[in-house]
């Protein structure tokens, strides 16, 4: 587990070297970083006026306006809302399960999609099985949520292309936001300093295990890979409202909550979020390996842009979830983790 000692005293992450490190003061790189880059980045700033242009530049290609991967969390099902209620748009909801997710979040989605009118597209398939399953008997350092959204982005890429879909609405949070000039560029970026010891094991496991079994011949190695194919095929726009909202989660989990009967899973990991039971495997294993998991990368953004404290991040970061809980889910997966890891 993270050692709190060498812990960012501005942020919640660990010192993980040599891509994250700490200064004499306790500071690491990356918030030393984003003082000096301040003044720029406050420049590049988006607006909701951006959002709505973009919008109106992409909409009205086909059927739909939009296609909006839905979770059942908070932020996703939010998206739903105000581009259906906010942004008057016609969007596709679009999940799937893996054979992992929730009940709770799936009953949110059909709550969303019934009171909002929108239509559904829902897929269930066994078809990640074989690689998460590989990802744990190798004892790969590949983390399972990061192979899951390389596959899921493909698969949302494909799906709208196939109903000449140009904007893909995403919940992603001012968290999972990258800097620069195009809004359009969010979650995992294997290019940032967070995240290329995993995007490199990633990689590793992909090419030394994924690609040799026939289903994932073709798999991409990044998400990055799967955008720049997507892109050739069907130019659109990968979006978050909540990138572009003045207000953020405190104010929208009451909105839906009221409107759309949302309620937050007993069970879930960060505290008071949505996701699959893979998420508390995904998210033992990168502790283990890295000492962190890329809600801590999201969180400590946050912190830095003065979002949320660092308390606040620490007390939802705080595994709340008994390991013997692994064994239940990786059941599924013919796995079993050794006693000592348990």
């Amino acid at each position: 587990m993270i050692n709190t000692q060498n812990i960012c005293k501005k942020c919640v992450l660990p010192e993980s070297r040599p891509y994250i490190y700490l200064n004499d003061m306790g500071i690491c790189n990356i918030c030393i970083m984003h003082e000096q880059n301040k003044h720029k980045a406050s420049q590049e700033a988006f607006f909701e006026t951006d959002f709505t242009k973009l919008l109106n530049k992409y909409k009205g290609k086909g059927k739909y306006d939009c296609l909006v991967m839905c979770s059942g969390g908070k932020d996703s099902v939010a998206a739903l809302y105000y581009m259906k209620k906010r942004y008057k748009l016609n969007p596709l909801a679009f999940t799937f399960d893996h054979g992992f997710e929730q009940e709770d979040a799936l009953e949110n989605i059909k709550n969303a999609v019934d009171t909002l009118g929108v239509d559904f597209l829902f897929l269930k398939t066994r078809f990640m099985h074989d690689m998460f399953s590989k990802i744990l008997s190798t004892d790969s350092h590949a983390i399972i949520c990061h192979v899951c959204s390389i596959w899921y982005m493909q698969l949302t890429c494909d799906t709208a292309a196939k109903y000449k879909i140009t904007i893909i609405i995403a919940g992603w949070t001012k968290g999972q936001q990258s800097t620069g000039s195009a809004p359009q560029k969010g979650a995992i970026n294997s290019n940032f300093s967070e995240f290329i010891s995993m995007a490199a094991a990633t990689k590793e496991f992909i090419h030394k295990y994924a690609r040799h079994m026939p289903h994932y011949r073709n798999f991409p190695s990044s998400v990055e890979e799967v955008l720049k194919k997507a892109n050739k095929k069907n130019k659109c726009v990968i979006l978050s409202p909540h990138w572009f909202l003045p207000f953020g989660a405190d104010e929208y989990v009451e909105t839906i909550k009221k409107e759309l009967n949302w309620k937050c899973p007993s069970l879930s990991y960060p505290e008071q979020s949505t996701n699959c039971y893979l998420n508390f495997i995904s998210v033992y294993n990168s502790i283990k390996y890295f000492g962190y998991t890329h809600y801590h990368v999201e969180m400590s953004k946050l912190i830095r842009e003065g979002l949320i404290t660092r308390d606040e991040a620490l007390t939802k970061l705080k595994i709340n979830f008994n390991v013997s809980l692994l064994n239940k889910i990786a059941k599924k997966l013919n796995y079993i983790f050794p006693t000592s890891d348990i």
